[in-house]
């Protein structure tokens, strides 16, 4: 990647470039490219920096709903790591219906991957899958914190920019139509 490309985007959005001078940027564009065109385009952008921030939203809101479920299982295999002994416990079969299990000691678990595959791992292998899950996991939300929050300043720059704009062309016209 070139710094130049480094600079443009921040891990997959591009950064919107401030317009300080607006007359400066409709001069330098082609004729055929009205304030409206102009408009249009950073609507455009907008939705697409939009249409982003819902994406990103729709992970987050999926990565904090695992990562309660990770944190769950690790705490039960980290018990059953100390029991040496069999236990009681409550199982659920459907949203309804809980079953009354007894656990013998044991050194396998078995752990839903996703996708209906199920597989066995000893307690410390597993132990050890699920507190790298909830590492992974935990970045990864943090991660999505901080591009929704560079999103958020693009989607604001590019406000601003419509906003200048558009003035820019309301102040035009005014101009055309007092001479």
């Amino acid at each position: 990647m070139t710094p130049d490309k480094v600079e443009k985007e921040h891990r997959g959005i591009p950064k919107a470039i401030f317009l300080e001078d607006v007359d400066g940027y409709m001069v330098s564009t082609t004729p055929e490219k009205n304030a409206a065109n102009v408009l249009k385009e950073f609507d455009e952008q907008l939705q697409k920096y939009k249409y982003m921030e819902l994406n990103l939203l729709q992970r987050k809101k999926r990565l904090r709903a695992q990562i309660p479920d990770i944190e769950k299982t690790l705490e039960i295999v980290q018990h059953m790591l100390k029991k040496e002994e069999e236990f009681q416990t409550h199982f659920m079969l459907s949203d309804q219906v809980h079953a009354l299990a007894t656990v013998p000691p044991t050194d396998k678990v078995f752990l839903w991957l996703g996708a209906n595959v199920m597989l066995e791992y000893s307690i410390d292998e597993a132990i050890i899958l699920l507190t790298k899950n909830l590492n992974t996991a935990t970045v990864n939300a943090d991660q999505l914190d901080d591009d929704l929050g560079y999103l958020s300043n693009q989607i604001t720059t590019m406000e601003v920019n419509m906003a200048r704009v558009y003035n820019w062309d309301f102040k035009r016209r005014k101009a055309l139509a007092e001479k």
